[in-house]
């Protein structure tokens, strides 16, 4: 390893020791129910939506779009778990759903996503 690539790994591994924030920036999805893709029984479905890092659920939000385009805000249950977000949606018939995701890092960066599934 040439000298000046051991400096510049040294300095950017520096920055992040004295600056950790830079390091964990964005929330960042680690695990869903539903998966994306998944194909699920209805008529009731349990979401669970766990990041890599603290997450203030009073800023975040949860948006189910339905089959026919219709747009439903859900609402956000108790956290159990500072990382976790989590709802139930009901009423769910056959067909493509798209949950979509926002949510606020107690770092302040505001991280989107959205996870397609099937109702069958």
């Amino acid at each position: 390893m040439r000298l000046d690539h051991f400096a510049s790994r040294f300095w950017f591994g520096l920055v992040l020791l004295v600056f950790p924030s830079l390091a964990c920036a964005h929330a960042i999805l680690l695990f869903s129910t539903p998966s994306a893709s998944a194909i699920l029984k209805g008529p009731e479905i349990e979401v669970q939506l766990r990041f890599n890092s603290r997450i203030d659920a009073k800023r975040s939000r949860l948006t189910l779009t339905r089959p026919n385009g219709a747009l439903e805000s859900l609402t956000i249950g108790e956290q159990s778990s500072p990382d976790l977000l989590n709802t139930q949606i009901k009423g769910l018939r056959s067909g493509a759903f798209v949950l979509r995701w926002q949510v606020l890092a107690t770092d302040g960066h505001i991280t989107r996503g959205e996870i397609p599934f099937r109702v069958e």
